[in-house]
């Protein structure tokens, strides 16, 4: 079971947002994390998601990382652009885990 990280690729697995991919912004607690998509989950309103809910990829978008530990801003099309790269690179065959 890979360790939940700032950055990180998962996969919804339940909600209206079943099947989407999102970029891990906070973790709260050992249960629930903010999760955004650049698009229809914004930065400026994350989701708040179960960690069960969620198929963790073994993928982090680095600078988007650096970026949430520095407190900097992060932006929508950053989001966008960097999931839209790592969903195409992850669905050639990369490896995930379920938690």
């Amino acid at each position: 079971m890979p360790q939940l990280m700032l950055g990180q690729l998962a996969k919804s697995v339940a909600g209206r947002d079943k099947g989407r991919f999102m970029v891990v912004i906070d973790i709260i607690n050992e249960n629930y994390v903010y999760v955004v998509d650049g698009d229809l989950r914004r930065v400026e309103n994350p989701k708040k998601k179960k960690i069960k809910h969620l198929y963790l990829l073994n993928k982090k978008i680095d600078f988007i990382a650096d970026k949430l530990k520095r407190k900097r801003k992060i932006y929508n099309e950053e989001i966008k652009k960097a999931l839209k790269e790592l969903v195409d690179e992850s669905l050639d065959g990369e490896t995930s885990n379920r938690i």
